[in-house]
């Protein structure tokens, strides 16, 4: 499986660009996207921008992602409606 990575250009070239995420900066391969300007943030797969998404949608994928991470590591009194505001939890 391949999860999509929020990631922010912090440099913008023809083909590729420096963008800065949770994992830090790397070098991504804008062809599918088209060349971004800086500031944009775009879903990051394996390397390979797929998707320009908004700010809200970058934090709000970032918070489920530690969601997942907290979960990963056993974490078992986590609160559900905090990493993933956009899903309504019935208890």
């Amino acid at each position: 499986m391949c999860i999509g990575i929020p990631v922010q250009v912090i440099e913008s070239g023809e083909f590729t660009a420096l963008c800065r995420g949770r994992n830090g900066d790397e070098q991504v391969n804008m062809m599918l996207t088209g060349s971004q300007p800086v500031g944009v943030w775009v879903l990051n797969f394996l390397g390979s921008a797929r998707e320009v998404i908004s700010e809200e949608d970058a934090r709000n994928i970032n918070r489920a992602l530690d969601g997942l991470t907290a979960i990963m590591q056993g974490e078992t009194d986590i609160d559900v409606n905090h990493y993933f505001p956009d899903l309504e939890v019935v208890q």
